[in-house]
């Protein structure tokens, strides 16, 4: 089964403010309208980011003017911390969001004297792989039914609350971040409330209650 980066939250700090410690630099707030462009790519890494409320996707465009979405953070996950001076991918809000910032030069001294930095960065560093590696095994899985279900299922251990799954993404979002068409997603989902798996809220189908979480989890169970 396909887990994201936000599932392993007992390894990861909690705060900017946990992972920076003493570093001097205290975090800061910014507010950016949906889809407003936090960074781009190839745009100086100077800041390190976590999300307040909303959520916040990371892409990179392709040929053609094609977009892959490489992750999807919400409430709590930081990102953009690169292993080089430049973003890899740009950055955007899908929603109106609050993210927090920290100077990631101040991070990057602190880590050289303080372990506890030194550490919550490395965490952060590996939880960001783990995404990557899982992001790959996504991408490589054989039918688009198996993309969608371990999408949802990613996404109802991020994200559901008082038993609904309120996605904060477009289908146009979920299928650039699977790699498939939209009518993909649609077709997929239709399928999983036709068989009883799922349900919909409202008419933005993007408020979602899931009835069988084991019916679910069968679709992601690539033979």
């Amino acid at each position: 089964m396909f887990m994201g980066l936000a599932l392993d939250r007992a390894s990861r700090p909690n705060s900017l403010g946990e992972l920076s410690l003493t570093s001097g630099s205290s975090p800061f707030a910014s507010i950016y309208e949906k889809r407003q462009k936090i960074y781009g790519e190839s745009d100086p890494a100077e800041y390190v980011y976590q999300v307040q409320t909303g959520a916040v996707c990371r892409f990179k465009l392709l040929s053609g003017g094609r977009r892959q979405i490489g992750a999807f953070h919400l409430r709590g996950d930081i990102f953009g911390f690169e292993n080089g001076p430049i973003h890899r991918f740009a950055a955007e809000a899908l929603v109106k969001t609050m993210v927090c910032l920290i100077k990631r030069q101040s991070l990057e001294e602190a880590a050289g004297t303080n372990a506890n930095v030194f550490h919550n960065l490395l965490s952060t560093a590996t939880s960001n792989l783990r995404h990557a590696e899982g992001q790959v095994l996504l991408l490589g899985r054989k039918s688009s039914m198996e993309k969608v279900a371990a999408f949802l299922l990613e996404m109802d251990g991020r994200l559901t609350s008082a038993g609904m799954l309120s996605l904060p993404m477009t289908r146009r979002d979920i299928a650039d971040y699977l790699g498939v068409t939209i009518e993909t997603v649609s077709r997929a989902v239709s399928q999983l409330q036709r068989e009883g798996v799922l349900e919909f809220i409202g008419k933005t189908h993007r408020e979602i209650v899931i009835l069988d979480r084991l019916r679910l989890s069968s679709f992601d169970m690539p033979s």
